[in-house]
């Protein structure tokens, strides 16, 4: 199993920061780990929370604006960290300096395997949907692709899988050229003719079409049954879960709260979104924009695990794994049914993949 994970994470080293090395440290060298010898200390000091810019976070978004961590958290100190992509924010869980996080299921993945299944655990759900691959009008099928440059947010990411697995299906993954940049650089290359498409999340995808006149050659929902696929998903430290599950379940119930108020006012939860935004990147987004994106994406505390296999799977596929990743014992979602059950609401299913 080990073996595995590392092979996984072999596919993407170049990704992450030196500070990563001492997170895999302790797995690597066999023995115990501190995650395994953990007990409940109680409620935690503080809690460091990692998020994206971005609508597909927009739980995380509206959690902070609203307030209702913060309200369930009571004397544990929130401490919010932004991200602008995942292979960072995974270093960051590595190197110890990040206890929860919002984040892409391929990195995901790979902070499960880089540990070999020992620093990190899926919690919850965040977000499913939100990408799309949006190119100039001139290209109307997937043939039109050929010879041209393709822009994904980082190497090894949720969207640059994604794409380059779509590739290798379409019989065009050595005649399509992928780069990778930061998505408000994305959409100024756009703009000036530098590149011709991107798989992008929410808000940029809805940014090149509204903004900058892209159009939408594939939305990855028609990949997935129902719909339905993990964008966001919410990983926890393994130690820190385990030394303070009340504190995880208080941050659980700060995530349904911010999705139940979505789902109630959502023209309001728009607008704690885009402050969110314009505090983060100095600019909000205009209305049509926002309330594209917002019809993109489904904000669901469901992991949807049943997806992770074949995730696995893409990620060998489109050669950013060497080997499938052994997901046993990626998923804890005892935290999340504890607060679902409160709440009643039914339980998720991590589908086999709580069990190493």
């Amino acid at each position: 199993m080990r073996s595995t994970r590392r092979a996984f994470a072999a596919g993407i080293a170049a990704l992450s920061l030196a500070s990563a090395v001492a997170g895999c440290s302790r797995a690597e060298s066999g023995g115990t780990s501190a995650a395994d010898t953990a007990t409940d200390q109680g409620p935690a000091a503080e809690l460091r929370l990692g998020y994206f810019p971005n609508v597909t976070h927009a739980s995380a978004l509206i959690g902070l604006e609203k307030g209702f961590f913060a309200k369930e958290l009571g004397a544990t100190k929130l401490v919010p960290t932004k991200f602008n992509d995942g292979p960072t924010e995974v270093a960051a869980f590595l190197g110890g300096s990040l206890d929860a996080g919002f984040i892409g299921s391929g990195p995901a993945i790979n902070a499960f395997a880089k540990s070999d299944g020992e620093a990190v655990r899926l919690v919850a759900g965040g977000t499913s949907a939100g990408a799309q691959l949006v190119t100039t009008a001139d290209i109307t099928k997937p043939e039109d692709l050929v010879g041209k440059t393709v822009v994904t947010p980082a190497l090894g990411n949720t969207q640059d899988v994604a794409l380059k697995k779509w590739l290798v299906d379409k019989g065009l993954k050595d005649k399509v050229q992928v780069t990778n940049r930061e998505n408000a650089q994305t959409l100024d290359a756009f703009k000036k003719g530098e590149v011709q498409a991107a798989w992008l999340p929410e808000p940029w995808s809805s940014r090149l079409v509204l903004d900058a006149g892209a159009k939408v050659l594939l939305d990855e929902k028609e990949l997935w049954a129902d719909g339905k696929f993990p964008t966001t998903t919410l990983l926890v430290r393994t130690q820190y879960l385990r030394e303070h599950p009340q504190t995880v379940q208080a941050l659980l119930r700060g995530l349904l709260a911010a999705n139940a108020y979505a789902g109630s006012d959502s023209a309001d939860a728009k607008l704690a979104v885009n402050k969110q935004l314009e505090a983060l990147t100095g600019k909000g987004l205009n209305a049509a924009v926002i309330d594209r994106a917002f019809t993109s994406i489904s904000l669901d505390t469901d992991p949807l695990a049943a997806t992770y296999p074949r995730l696995a799977k893409d990620a060998v596929a489109a050669g950013i794994a060497t080997e499938e990743t052994e997901l046993g014992g990626f998923l804890d979602l005892g935290a999340l049914n504890t607060v679902l059950k409160a709440a009643g609401k039914p339980e998720a299913d991590a589908a086999g993949l709580d069990k190493k």
